[in-house]
C-alpha cells in the first residue's frame, strides 16, 4: 500500500533522514507481523513521560508530589495521546489490515499508539532536543489546562479523612435501579463520627463522587 506521508510530514514539520521509521511508527502489527510499531510505542511512551514530567516540574517547582502525579496521569494518558493523534490526521496514514481493500474506521487505541510510536520515531531520527520539542508544541493547550486540574471529590474526601481521623471514609452501595442501558446508583459515604452522606449517579463512580462531594461541604471544618 502506497501512502503519501507529505502533508504528515509539513504538519508535524518534522522531516525523517529515516523515513522508514515514520513508515514503520504507524504500521500496525495486524499489517506486519514482524516490523510493526509495537517495540517503537515502547520507546515513545518513555519519551513522552519524561519530557511531560520535566516540563511539569518545570511549571510547578513548588506543587506536591501527588498534584503532579494527577496532571502527568492527565497528559500521557491515552485519551491525551488519541487527541493529539487526531490532532495530526494520524489515522489517515496508518498501515493496518484490511484484506477487502475498502476505507475502515481506525480504532482510537490504534490511534493513540501510534502517536507514541511516532515519538519513539522522532527520537531515532532526530534526538530528544527535536522530540522534547514536537512534544511541547503539540501538547500545548493540554498543558495550559493542566494548570487549573483539580483533585476529585473522592480523593480530597480521602486526604482529609486520613489526615483529620488516620482511617478512610466508608462506602456503601444502596441501591442500582433503572433499566441497564440508563442506571441509576445510590451510595452513601461517611467519615469516622459522621452520618452518612448520599449520592446518585449513573455509574457507581458518579454516585461516589457525589456522595463524597456533599460529605466535604458538611464535613471540612470538623
Amino acid at each position: 500500500m502506497k501512502i503519501d506521508y507529505s502533508n504528515l510530514i509539513k504538519r508535524i514539520n518534522i522531516k525523517f533522514k529515516d523515513t522508514n521509521l515514520l513508515i514503520k511508527s504507524l504500521t500496525h502489527k495486524s499489517f506486519d507481523k514482524i516490523n510493526n510499531n509495537e517495540k517503537i510505542e515502547f520507546l515513545g511512551d518513555r519519551v513522552l513521560g519524561l519530557v511531560i514530567a520535566k516540563k511539569l516540574l518545570e511549571i510547578y517547582p513548588n506543587e506536591k508530589e501527588g498534584i503532579l502525579d494527577k496532571k502527568f496521569a492527565s497528559l500521557v494518558n491515552k485519551k491525551t495521546c488519541l487527541e493529539i493523534g487526531k490532532n495530526i490526521k494520524l489515522e489517515k496514514y496508518i498501515l493496518t489490515l484490511n484484506p477487502k481493500n475498502k476505507k475502515i474506521k481506525i480504532e482510537d487505541k490504534v490511534i493513540a499508539d501510534c502517536c507514541e510510536a511516532l515519538i519513539g520515531a522522532i527520537y531515532l531520527d532526530k534526538g530528544f532536543n527535536i522530540t522534547e520539542n514536537f512534544i511541547l508544541t503539540q501538547w500545548k493547550d493540554n498543558i495550559k489546562k493542566s494548570i487549573i486540574t483539580q483533585i476529585d471529590s473522592k480523593t480530597k474526601l480521602q486526604e482529609f479523612s486520613l489526615k483529620k481521623f488516620k482511617e478512610l471514609p466508608t462506602y456503601k452501595i444502596l441501591s442500582n435501579t433503572g433499566p441497564r442501558h440508563k442506571p441509576i446508583f445510590k451510595v452513601a459515604v461517611k467519615l469516622p463520627g459522621s452520618r452518612f452522606y448520599t449520592g446518585e449517579g449513573s455509574s457507581k463512580k458518579d454516585a461516589e463522587q457525589n456522595a463524597a462531594t456533599l460529605c466535604l461541604n458538611n464535613n471540612f471544618k470538623l
